[in-house]
């Protein structure tokens, strides 16, 4: 019995299942929740602190930084890099 994928890039197996763009939010949620998470413990900024300064809830932080919830608006990441003193830089790019 042959394997169809044997032998492929597993972007393309990905791509073919129709699971390449759920898996690439994904990816691009888990950096962006590492490195806001990494920037906060830069500062000593705790979740609470965060939050006030974002002038959110915590559950919303929470959300933010959950690696698995890839359903952010661009106003949530801006208002996190603001409460960082950083600022937000967004890539389109070719394959």
């Amino acid at each position: 019995m042959s394997n169809a994928h044997v032998g492929s890039a597993f972007d393309d197996f990905l791509a073919e299942e129709a699971m390449l763009d759920e898996a690439t939010a994904v990816a691009v949620k888990r950096v962006i929740a590492w490195q806001i998470e990494q920037e906060m413990a830069a500062q000593k900024l705790t979740k609470t602190a965060m939050a006030k300064k974002m002038h959110t809830s915590r559950a919303a932080l929470n959300r933010l930084l959950d690696e698995t919830d890839t359903s952010l608006t661009l106003t949530t990441l801006a208002s996190a890099a603001a409460a960082l003193g950083k600022q937000m830089r967004f890539e389109l790019s070719g394959t």
